[in-house]
């Protein structure tokens, strides 16, 4: 559980800061999400559904294995379900409004070799 906390969204290598109203895994979480500059390697899919609403910025979200997408400012958000496999790079910082849905016990990040990893709760890989 977290109330009014700032920490990494994704581990510490993450370049996105998560400030949390608050996070209750198994029921949901509200955030604002500032993605600093830039974005990591990987691909990752989500432990949770997630409705985001960004406010500011330019980011593109690349889509495993091919595609890609591009979000702005916008009252329609962007709806990521938990399978959806994609990494998000920031063209300039750029600040969303999060709402999560429960988390489930594990995710996966792909490697850009293809290899996949499965984490669960604590970022601890299964």
């Amino acid at each position: 559980m977290r109330l009014l906390q700032k920490t990494k969204d994704g581990g510490p290598d993450s370049t996105v800061d998560a400030y949390f109203l608050c996070e209750f895994k198994g029921l949901f979480s509200i955030a604002l999400l500032k993605f600093n500059k830039g974005g990591r390697e990987n691909y990752h899919t989500h432990a949770f559904n997630a409705w985001t609403w960004f406010l500011k910025g330019y980011l593109i979200e690349y889509v495993y294995p091919r595609g890609y997408n591009t979000y702005f400012r916008s009252w329609k958000p962007k709806v990521t379900k938990k399978s959806r496999n994609h990494k998000v790079y920031a063209i300039e910082e750029s600040w969303a409004v999060t709402v999560r849905g429960p988390w489930s016990e594990t995710w996966t990040e792909t490697t850009l070799d293809g290899e996949k990893i499965k984490f669960k709760h604590g970022r601890l890989k299964v």
